[in-house]
């Protein structure tokens, strides 16, 4: 599940890869609002803070070792719960995708030094697929 060294449990290395993703960043395109990235005290989890209109959601970040992947878990205002997988490339690309009936996923690639972020989700509503594009730019 996690590494151990002499002062305790360590988190898994895969959970590096998400420092791209650190602090906070301004939404536009086809949605608005901001988006923070935070470690969770440990380091074992990345939260994910959201505030879009009409919007507002947390999500956590954590290496799950049965599917060694990383894992996302989301809660909004609206009720919705997504679980799914992340991962971020070595070529800098997060993809968020659906898991477990689940028909979502988000493609990203970061730009511009890792000051911006362009990408869009993909999901099924009603059968038909509904998409939405953003650009994130990072608060500095």
């Amino acid at each position: 599940m996690y590494q151990l060294n002499e002062t305790g449990p360590m988190p898994n290395p895969a959970l590096k890869k998400l420092n791209w993703l650190l602090g906070a960043w301004t939404v536009s395109g086809e949605a608005h609002g901001q988006v923070t990235f935070n470690w969770m005290e440990g380091g074992f989890f990345m939260v994910h803070h959201i505030d879009m209109i009409g919007i507002k959601g947390i999500g956590f970040i954590g290496y799950n070792a049965e599917i060694k992947k990383l894992k996302y878990h989301y809660f909004d205002n609206n009720g919705q719960m997504l679980e799914c997988t992340c991962e971020i490339s070595e070529g800098q690309e997060i993809v968020f995708v659906g898991v477990q009936g689940v028909k979502e996923k988000f493609n990203g690639e970061f730009s511009n030094g890792g000051k911006t972020i362009d990408g869009k989700w993909v999901w099924l509503k009603d059968g038909k697929e509904l998409s939405c594009r953003v650009n994130l730019r990072r608060i500095e």
